[in-house]
């Protein structure tokens, strides 16, 4: 029985991982045969969890060592056979608890005979045939490819697997309490997780209704979705702070640069027509340019000031003047944003693995 490089395994997963998310973020499925995509259909819509489980090990394995046959996934007999269920134990479905994916509770060789070979005739000893057979055909491609395609192949499983997560419900990690240097962690962490932009606008809002609440103001604070138009929302910026029907100040978050071209363009179409004196850039990637800053300066003698702001010194500076007490509702804040049920899944493990790493280990 060959041996298996775990860690490399855990490396080589995460990888894949990270493309099936990148992907599915963008919208964009792996592009495989119609014939896969119809044994992919079959597949997920079977009741049996380990049939997908056994693709991921399997592909991984073809990954790591094309000499080992990935139907002797615990065959003791055959020299070209591997440790299935240690690989499974070990690296694939603690990886899948991890990212909350829906998946076996115990090792996915259990649904099995101990020493199956993943062949056509095992499919006479099984309940759900029509999975199994949905799981070979699945699996011949994997056998049948060179190592590009095999690599789609994976993500395009992991795709499909976050499709099913995102219909799941996942229940956030709750926070008691954090120092001020836990949260400088936890938000620079949370900035780092692809999101489209979204991450960023949920942070500021969460800190401007903790701010409202912490000093009992008036203020009624509006956010539109992401990649919404601010024309077509009637709106000056991501965020609008008003008080009665005065807007006190509209807020721009971006992960874009911040030039003077653009500078010139939010003026003369959100500004200027929404009458806005205050309007800031909250930046979460490089900071403005001179050119851009210069450009703002202009406008302040006619009455309306463009200022800007990095993110993260922005929130943990609030959040150290804010003291403990609002320092918990920004945290109540954030998690009733990010628990809204149209928040994607990959914003909430964000969530949940950024917390966990702030809880030392052993």
């Amino acid at each position: 029985m060959a041996s298996l490089d775990y860690e490399r395994a855990r490396q080589v997963l995460e990888g894949l991982f990270a493309e099936a998310e990148s992907a599915f973020h963008k919208k964009r499925t792996p592009a495989v045969e119609p014939s896969i995509d119809q044994a992919a259909d079959k597949l997920f819509a079977s009741n049996t969890l380990s049939y997908r489980e056994v693709l991921v090990g399997c592909g991984l394995v073809r990954l790591l060592d094309r000499s080992i046959n990935i139907r002797h996934p615990y065959v003791k007999k055959f020299d070209d056979g591997f440790n299935g269920r240690s690989l499974d134990e070990d690296v694939v479905n603690p990886f899948l608890q991890s990212k909350r994916i829906p998946c076996t509770k115990g090792p996915y060789l259990a649904v099995f005979r101990r020493s199956v070979e993943l062949t056509h005739e095992t499919v006479s000893g099984l309940r759900d045939k029509d999975g199994y057979e949905a799981m070979m055909h699945y699996m011949k491609a994997l056998e049948d490819t060179e190592e590009a395609r095999l690599r789609v192949l994976v993500v395009h499983l992991l795709y499909r697997l976050l499709e099913i997560r995102e219909s799941a419900e996942i229940p956030l990690a709750r926070i008691r309490r954090l120092s001020l240097e836990q949260f400088d962690t936890l938000i620079r962490r949370l900035l780092q997780v692809p999101s489209g932009g979204l991450i960023p606008v949920l942070l500021v809002v969460a800190m401007l209704r903790a701010i409202k609440a912490c000093f009992k103001l008036s203020w009624k604070i509006e956010f539109q979705g992401i990649n919404v138009s601010d024309k077509a929302a009637r709106v000056g910026g991501d965020i609008t702070v008003m008080e009665d029907t005065k807007v006190l100040l509209a807020i721009e978050v971006t992960e874009r640069p911040i030039g003077a071209a653009r500078i010139v363009s939010t003026f003369q179409t959100k500004i200027v027509e929404a009458g806005i004196k205050d309007y800031i850039f909250v930046y979460s990637s490089e900071r403005p340019d001179d050119n851009a800053r210069q450009a703002a300066r202009r406008y302040f003698p006619l009455g309306h000031e463009i200022s800007f702001l990095g993110i993260e010194g922005w929130l943990v500076n609030n959040l150290g003047t804010l003291g403990g007490e609002c320092r918990a509702l920004f945290t109540n804040e954030v998690l009733a944003l990010f628990s809204n049920p149209q928040i994607p899944a990959t914003i909430k493990v964000a969530w949940n693995e950024s917390v966990e790493r702030l809880v030392p280990r052993d």
